[in-house]
């Protein structure tokens, strides 16, 4: 491995999540060598949840020079160059740029579901769902309510694809997170040509002189040059400054995207769910939906292949913060217990309670869901004096709603619109604990889920791959033909088949979580303080 490090053939992946940004160093089977993390958090601002771009600069640096020490200590050599490297991030948002390359307005991300009138604008026009966080939206809703600044726009860019733009200078962004930013043909692997023209239409009619591909990105699929790591791009990454400027850079990523690719479902048929502080679950299809769904997004594969979403903008914040109050009560007790302790005790122990969760309900909204058509979020716990408030059931109801929203949606694909759905994988920070996560999913889904060992690495996982398709995975074929006959041949995992009484259980959960709707939004209402 030492002399694979030495000679650059490795891939680097490093995903922006909400809470975490990753980055894992891979060889080109896929094996991970290295990893390093950074620890960020978003901010309320004046109504919006953002982050600081300074912040998002710091905590590459802080990532990347994680990633090194632990290549140093593990293998005694510094990393110079690789074979090629990817940026990915959590997916939509808003990053407007000037023509001197100035920030103009606050950096939007998805959780913002301040766009109510741009999106059912848009919606209406393009007969196709525009969700509230995709980056169209955002800038519709600037200039509905007279943004001063959107006069001066001339680029806009999600995370990952203004990373992108910061290392390598090239106004480029991968199919999957472009589907992000404005529907994608998938035929002819770009932005929409008709609905471009009626959106330019209205950005002339707004008095604009620029167009939608003026200021997006450029779309490029799963294997096309991106562009290479420029000076400045070795300098913002490495603080050290041993990193070499001309390192190949794979098209940047949306959290879709890399799932994707890190569970093996970029073909048709197949599925995936990323479950954390957004959860979201996709299913590549074989054919178009038959209407429109508000609750469904489309987007698509690295590959342009379409794919139907269940986005949630709500995981598991709530979740993480009841751990955290156990770990308070631990420590009040004088108990030593870290966090993942805590985190495996607590949701192993939810599988002893009710199949229905008995009777408690949770909402962990801490800010809007479109799937439900809510706008604001209170995070809530709620019970009858007949409710069986145990431990178990307290949990198990809270891992249950962390798939709440998502499970709406997807009964939209599975029941309403029969897709066919042969596998579904699962990936992401929840399924660390073995088991208890692929049976809540399993019985949400009445389907087998599989987990690989691979699944708490993650979307920075699915970058690397992609980075080390482009460096070496090409002669393979396509991206799944890469897939299937490298990366996935040796590795492990398990599958847990759906329980029929948990099935029923779930089921039960979710008509209450429907009804029980009412009373968060009139938690909203009530609770403005």
């Amino acid at each position: 491995m030492k002399d694979l490090i030495t000679a650059g053939k490795t891939a680097l992946g490093i995903e922006f999540g909400s809470t975490r940004i990753k980055a894992v160093l891979v060889d080109y089977d896929g094996h991970v060598l290295a990893s390093g993390s950074h620890e960020w958090e978003n901010k309320l601002v004046n109504g919006v949840w953002t982050y600081d771009l300074a912040d998002v600069d710091a905590g590459l640096r802080s990532c990347y020079s994680s990633l090194r020490k632990d290549v140093e200590a593990k293998y005694g050599v510094t990393p110079k160059t690789f074979g090629a490297l990817g940026i990915s991030a959590m997916m939509h948002g808003y990053i407007a740029l000037d023509k001197d390359d100035k920030q103009l307005a606050p950096f939007q991300t998805w959780r913002n579901t301040n766009t109510t009138q741009a999106a059912d604008t848009l919606t209406e026009l393009f007969d196709f769902n525009i969700p509230l966080r995709w980056s169209a939206a955002h800038l519709y809703q600037r200039i509905l309510d007279g943004e001063e600044h959107v006069k001066n726009v001339a680029s806009v860019f999600t995370l990952a694809a203004y990373m992108h733009y910061k290392l390598t200078g090239q106004k480029v962004i991968g199919i999957g997170d472009a589907a992000g930013m404005f529907p994608i043909d998938s035929d002819k692997l770009d932005y929409d040509e008709g609905m471009v023209q009626k959106f330019d239409a209205l950005l002339k009619k707004a008095g604009l002189s620029y167009g939608l591909r003026d200021v997006f990105p450029k779309v490029l699929v799963a294997g096309d040059n991106a562009g290479t790591l420029t000076p400045e791009g070795a300098a913002l990454l490495d603080e050290s400054g041993n990193l070499s400027a001309g390192i190949p850079v794979c098209p940047p990523e949306g959290d879709a995207g890399t799932g994707m690719t890190a569970t093996n479902s970029v073909a048709p048929r197949t599925g995936n769910l990323s479950a954390g502080t957004s959860t979201f679950a996709m299913i590549v299809l074989e054919r178009q939906l038959s209407r429109l769904h508000r609750e469904i997004d489309m987007v698509t594969t690295p590959s342009g292949f379409p794919c139907a979403m269940s986005h949630a903008n709500n995981g598991t914040s709530d979740l993480n913060a009841w751990v955290s109050l156990f770990g308070e009560f631990c420590k009040l007790m004088g108990i030593e217990a870290n966090a993942g302790e805590l985190y495996g005790k607590l949701y192993t122990h939810s599988m002893t309670g009710d199949a229905d969760c008995g009777g408690l309900m949770a909402y962990g909204y801490y800010s809007g869901e479109n799937i439900t058509f809510i706008n604001e979020g209170r995070p809530l716990f709620m019970r009858t004096p007949n409710s069986k408030f145990t431990l178990a059931n307290f949990m198990k109801v809270n891992l249950y709603t962390s798939l709440g929203a998502v499970k709406l949606g997807m009964d939209i694909l599975l029941k309403d619109e029969g897709v066919k759905l042969d596998r579904m994988m699962g990936h992401g920070g929840l399924f660390k604990t073995p088991l208890v996560m692929q049976k809540v999913l399993a019985a949400a889904v009445n389907s087998p889920v599989s987990v690989m060992t691979t699944a708490s690495e993650g979307g920075a996982w699915g970058i690397a791959l992609l980075a080390a398709y482009l460096a070496d995975g090409k002669k393979y074929g396509k991206l799944e033909d890469y897939l299937d006959k490298r990366v996935f041949t040796e590795l492990t995992g398990n599958v847990v088949e759906p329980d029929a009484e948990e099935v029923t259980g779930f089921e039960v959960f979710t008509q209450r979580y429907i009804a029980g709707l009412e009373a968060e939004k009139a938690a909203i209402k009530a609770m403005d303080w």
